[in-house]
């Protein structure tokens, strides 16, 4: 690939047309807002003047709602060899696209799994795909050149392709990304009201579900609205199970024993198969999960604290798989969890006892 064309330059189109300038393609921005379009360039996404000839590759990078009649602008036109969008929905521009009759040889949908809260081409960022799964869409009518340019695109955002059935994929999505959002922006909504006693009591656990919801609510009103049977479907599924853990804490609260018991059965039932659920959640670059175990470090809020823990925790020969930060309310410390092989966890404890940190047990 040596020309693309990126038609929308917000998140995921800046952020793919900085990957592909970063390395050597020559990229020609494109946005109804030619503000934007500018600022992607500026970023060093490529040039907002528009391509002399056809280019190798259009990339869609608009909101579902608008990605078909935006490739078959861009198709009739004659713009690229090949083209593809990156929309987070990928039946219904698919089916769009079959109605309005438009030849689909030079066509195939993709999705990178790969975001962030905010939005825009500001929050852009050439690694943003980086080991993230980019699914690709193919049908039997999708040339081989298109397919290839497709992989040649993840290749040089440095993703890893996935190849799935467009219906196939939006179900997944719903499971896996639209629900979560939804769930998350409902917990996030019991806060709005809520006692400012109860607010400062919010810890990691309320952070961690919360997360999510600060996304731009327009944005996601545009990606549910591609989805939302699918998402409805999943979501009955919580509500079925929302309604049964009610029954089982109501229960809790009876008199009756054996109701309580019933109860606390129903409970554990449901928290039992959120902990199989979790288990699947795929661990490290994509691996099986790894069960790590967790050292715990007090840490000062000062400039070269995590520096200094990560540097003595290589001084001791000690990979560190993940971290997590816990800050303290109303102090200027907090708790770093360095998770770690099981076997590995012994030695690093002493090394970074021996070093000056305190460690908190239990």
């Amino acid at each position: 690939m040596r020309t693309a064309l990126v038609i929308g330059t917000g998140l995921i189109g800046t952020s793919a047309a900085i990957a592909l300038a970063g390395r050597g393609v020559t990229v020609h921005l494109r946005d109804h807002d030619p503000a934007r379009a500018r600022t992607a360039a500026a970023l060093g996404g490529g040039t907002d003047e528009a391509p002399e000839g056809r280019v190798d590759l259009a990339i869609v990078a608009v909101p579902p709602a608008h990605v078909a009649a935006t490739l078959a602008e861009a198709m009739s036109a004659g713009l690229a060899r090949g083209y593809l969008d990156v929309a987070s929905v990928k039946g219904g521009p698919k089916r769009e696209l079959e109605a309005l009759g438009l030849d689909l040889t030079a066509y195939i949908g993709s999705h990178p799994m790969s975001g962030k809260e905010r939005s825009g081409p500001l929050a852009a960022t050439a690694d943003l795909f980086e080991g993230r799964p980019w699914v690709l869409t193919p049908t039997r009518d999708t040339d081989t050149e298109v397919l290839n340019l497709a992989l040649e695109l993840v290749a040089l955002c440095r993703a890893v392709p996935v190849v799935m059935d467009a219906d196939a994929h939006d179900r997944a999505v719903a499971l896996v990304s639209h629900t979560p959002q939804l769930v998350s922006s409902m917990v996030a909504a019991r806060l709005e009201e809520a006692d400012e006693s109860a607010v400062r009591l919010c810890g990691q656990g309320i952070r961690d579900v919360t997360r999510i919801a600060a996304s731009d609510p327009r944005m996601w009103v545009e990606i549910l609205s591609a989805n939302p049977g699918p998402v409805a479907d999943v979501l009955s599924g919580v509500a079925a199970d929302l309604d049964e853990t009610v029954r089982a804490l109501r229960s809790l609260q009876s008199a009756d024993e054996d109701k309580r018991r019933d109860g606390a059965s129903g409970v554990e039932d449901v928290l039992r198969r959120g902990n199989a659920g979790r288990s699947r959640v795929p661990g490290k670059h994509g691996a099986a999960p790894t069960a790590y175990e967790t050292v715990a470090v007090l840490i000062s809020d000062q400039p070269g604290e995590l520096a200094r823990i990560f540097a003595d925790a290589g001084r001791a020969g000690v990979n560190i798989e993940d971290v997590r930060i816990e800050h303290a309310t109303g102090q200027q410390a907090g708790l770093v969890q360095l998770m770690v092989d099981p076997a590995a966890a012994p030695a690093l404890g002493a090394a970074l006892q021996e070093r000056g940190w305190a460690l908190r047990t239990g």
